[in-house]
């Protein structure tokens, strides 16, 4: 059974993208980039809801012909190759080794889990993460805070239900400007 991590990019505001949906402000350094590659050895699938599927699916198919970031160089070939699902319930059709799941999220996640032999990774985006972690179905939480003010956005997370209490697990620092935060469910 994978255990289900959410891997995020977060503001000190707690924002995950801009004002005007800008994502061009979080900073992959060497450390950081590392962390990642650790965590990735680890995972058989990523999760995505519509919106981030759209925009990781605009750019890792071509990542190479668009960046010379070592990060993204060295992420996109582990992009295209590992398996992912898509959570929509409007979006009919997706390619890149991805199927799109719109049926009950509490039955279909938990199948996922049940059935992985690796754990799962959930990238970004605040709706279906907060939907999750209200159905306590999160494991982890990487939330990697930048040093960057956005004075606005979507939010880290949607408002809940109910409170969600969470065990720091670990904090780091990596090349001196970004903080991890891990979080489990405690």
């Amino acid at each position: 059974m994978g255990k289900l991590i959410y891997w995020v990019h977060t503001s000190v505001d707690g924002h995950i993208n801009g004002p005007e949906g800008e994502f061009d402000w979080p900073g992959m350094g060497p450390e950081l980039s590392a962390y990642g590659d650790e965590i990735q050895a680890g995972v058989g699938t990523f999760l995505y809801g519509r919106v981030v599927w759209e925009m990781m699916s605009g750019f890792w198919p071509q990542a190479e012909s668009m960046s010379d970031h070592p990060h993204d160089l060295k992420f996109a070939p582990i992009w295209r190759r590992t398996p992912k699902v898509v959570f929509s319930s409007t979006l009919k059709e997706a390619g890149w080794n991805t199927r799109i799941m719109s049926g009950n999220l509490a039955e279909e996640v938990t199948e996922l889990k049940r059935e992985a032999d690796q754990d799962l990774l959930l990238n970004g985006g605040s709706r279906l993460a907060s939907a999750l972690t209200e159905l306590g179905l999160i494991d982890e939480y990487h939330i990697m805070v930048h040093p960057v003010v956005l004075g606005g956005g979507q939010p880290l997370f949607l408002p809940q239900k109910d409170r969600v209490n969470l065990r720091l697990a670990d904090s780091r620092t990596f090349d001196a400007r970004t903080a991890l935060l891990r979080y489990e469910r405690s």
